[in-house]
């Protein structure tokens, strides 16, 4: 199966992430980089291995940039493995995907994720599971809020093995990202009719009670108070995350 699998990444100033990433996937006989004009040290490492095929594009959108990586950079294999530049995927998994024979009716598979904050696993996050092996021909990308969705044509069921998400980005990076990333988000929540949000996306838009209900939610509700600073860094960046959500609204407010 390994043989008919490519490994598209996106990438923009990801030098603290794409080595270990390109790390596990030496078994690929072609791994596709799109880049968004990085101008740190990430076309370097990227292009020190040699089965990274390295192209550029300006970032307009993620459902323009995934759509691009996949269907129109000349890809030859049927399957492409779908990863983010802090997604590792551990060597159960590998092996997992390799022994995989899949019917005509599976479009694809979906992967869990397990979060780590600097190399340490946390117990629980509230990222979701997502499809990441997907039949090239059986998938679309569209625009949701701050990010892509891949909409699958077929089942998409999902893998015993997961994916670790390890972004060793700085603070000054991942804040300056949710800035961007939550006036995305506040276009989706404000354009969404009410019935179509979920129960999560309703608190977020009291603008009151989304930071403190995530906070307390990741430290009780999936068990981070127990990994120690780990845990506590992610809830703050949940928490901050909503936070910038809820000032970004209360200032759309004053400008109505």
């Amino acid at each position: 199966m390994l043989d008919q699998i490519t490994p598209v990444i996106l990438t923009w100033n990801e030098a603290p992430n794409i080595g270990r990433n390109l790390d596990r996937l030496t078994w690929a006989r072609e791994i596709v980089v799109v880049d968004s004009g990085s101008d740190d040290e990430t076309a370097d490492i990227a292009q020190g291995y040699p089965n990274v095929r390295w192209l550029s594009r300006a970032f307009d959108s993620h459902e323009r940039q995934w759509t691009y990586a996949v269907q129109e950079t000349g890809i030859a294999t049927p399957w492409v493995l779908r990863l983010d530049a802090d997604y590792i995927v551990p060597q159960a998994t590998i092996d997992e995907i390799a022994a995989l024979t899949p019917s005509d009716d599976i479009g694809g598979y979906r992967t869990a994720f397990d979060y780590r904050i600097e190399g340490r696993k946390l117990r629980g996050s509230l990222y979701p599971p997502m499809p990441t092996l997907l039949r090239r021909d059986r998938v679309s990308f569209v625009q949701d809020g701050h990010t892509e969705k891949a909409h699958v044509s077929g089942s998409v069921p999902s893998l015993r093995g997961r994916i670790d998400h390890d972004d060793r980005k700085s603070l000054e990076r991942w804040l300056v990202s949710q800035y961007r990333y939550q006036r995305r988000e506040v276009d989706k929540l404000t354009a969404t009719p009410w019935a179509q949000l979920s129960w999560g996306d309703r608190l977020r838009l009291t603008r009151v009670l989304g930071p403190p209900v995530v906070f307390l939610y990741c430290l009780l509700g999936r068990g981070l108070l127990l990994d120690g600073r780990a845990g506590l860094l992610y809830a703050c960046q949940r928490a901050t995350a909503d936070l910038i959500l809820s000032m970004l609204l209360l200032q759309r407010d004053f400008k109505k």
